[in-house]
């Protein structure tokens, strides 16, 4: 396992995210004291309650398993409403003359009458996804679609067909066609429909069904600048600054622990072979030394354990948002462009020579236009909070938990102890002599 390269992300400046007002809140800020995400202590004394009243000892080692478990459930139960299940998995190379490639298999079990069958089960390569986001986004362009994980990677750095890369890319492929499909929009589309249900998929299909939002947001007339972002969409832009900047942090000092954790792990990977050398030549210390040299094995293996979770598990749903954080600063500049095409018009209607003529249907269309992109905007804006709050307080509870794991563990605790006894020991033996 590789540590990776710390990769340092665009910084908004030194103001507080706390400074932030929630685009949302109808009359207060309420960002600084309601996600989760960005202060978890006062998160913790509030969710680590029993549904009885009883309140759980945040001391005690079981706190953040029990919590962790209680948000399962809760997903299970979310789950009882859900008319549409979609799992990747069965990752599969496949070598031809031409090029080399992963495939994944994408299971779906479903209840709704727009698919024919109850059960799909279809095979999809990583460019099939990456046709499903860009039909989403040409289809849907007032809605927030979900990241999909980064196609290309350093050559030399990480190799794209290890187990461990494939299982990644398997796990982001899977966390995305999930929120598609629990989205109550972009779950209908019918490209969605299509690249779950069709056995060949083929991509040339639709090519000229683009709405006409779709039309307007990407021929929207060139040169105006838009007069002011409203004030609800300014600070969502804000937010999205300053969030870029702590996760910014948070990923560099992330790469940091894990370069310095493998480091240390290749030391002790080192370190404990020398005793068991060294016992082979001293008759009295024989058995010290060998435990010496299995302790220290037992504590690299833990070690090893704790690292990878970080790397596989922690990482991951930093660049996710990352690539989050992207996708909805897009939504939010093609807002802006339909609501400069909207001016654009209006002022042409204000400035016109003829004042009893009514307004143009074209300027009252994009004035629809403009209402819907604000009210789905806000409705994704409000779902990615939600999925946000969800996520990072899964990711912290369970990285806590994992860390409890790791140092409760016996051979971690008891090795300890054992090599300093062993050590001591071994020192009165050489000293007695």
């Amino acid at each position: 396992m590789s540590a990776g390269t710390p990769r340092s992300l665009p910084s908004s400046g030194q103001k507080p995210i706390q400074d932030i007002c929630h685009p949302l809140s109808a009359e207060e800020c309420a960002l600084s004291r309601s996600p989760d995400v960005l202060n978890p202590c006062s998160a913790g004394e509030r969710d680590l309650i029993l549904p009885n009243g009883t309140p759980v000892d945040t001391s005690s080692p079981a706190s953040s398993s029990s919590l962790l478990n209680r948000l399962q459930l809760d997903d299970d139960l979310d789950g009882e409403t859900r008319d549409l299940f979609v799992t990747v998995d069965d990752p599969k190379k496949h070598v031809s003359t031409m090029e080399t490639y992963i495939t994944y298999r994408v299971c779906t079990k479903t209840t709704r009458t727009e698919f024919d069958l109850p059960e799909y089960s279809v095979r999809r390569r990583y460019q099939d996804f990456d046709w499903l986001r860009n039909k989403l986004e040409e289809s849907q362009p007032t809605h927030l679609i979900p990241p999909l994980p980064e196609k290309f990677v350093m050559k030399g750095v990480v190799d794209r067909f290890s187990e461990e890369f494939v299982e990644t890319r398997r796990k982001a492929l899977d966390k995305f066609l999930k929120r598609v499909a629990d989205h109550p929009v972009l779950s209908f589309n019918e490209h969605f429909n299509a690249f779950l249900s069709a056995k060949d998929l083929n991509k040339r299909q639709g090519l000229a069904l683009l709405t006409k939002m779709g039309e307007s947001v990407k021929y929207v007339t060139g040169g105006y600048k838009l007069r002011a972002r409203p004030v609800e969409f300014a600070a969502m832009g804000d937010y999205l600054d300053v969030f870029t900047q702590k996760l910014g942090t948070i990923d560099r000092i992330a790469q940091r622990i894990i370069k310095e954790q493998s480091e240390f792990l290749m030391e002790l990977r080192e370190y404990g072979p020398v005793y068991s050398s060294w016992s082979s030549f001293e008759e009295d210390l024989h058995d010290p030394l060998e435990g010496v040299s299995g302790c220290v094995s037992n504590c690299s293996s833990a070690l090893e354990e704790l690292t990878e979770d970080m790397s596989e598990d922690f990482l991951p749903v930093l660049r996710e948002y990352v690539l989050y954080i992207e996708s909805m600063k897009n939504v939010l500049k093609k807002r802006d462009q339909v609501q400069a095409e909207y001016e654009t018009k209006l002022e042409a209607v204000v400035f016109r020579e003829d004042k009893k003529t009514p307004v143009p249907s074209d300027v009252e269309k994009c004035q629809d236009r403009v209402e819907c992109f604000n009210a789905d905007l806000k409705a994704d804006w409000d779902r990615w909070q939600n999925n946000k709050r969800q996520d990072f307080r899964q990711l912290l509870t369970g990285m806590a938990d994992k860390n409890i794991q790791y140092y409760e563990k016996p051979e971690v605790k008891m090795d300890t102890v054992f090599v300093l006894s062993s050590c001591i020991y071994s020192v009165q033996l050489i000293t007695s002599k």
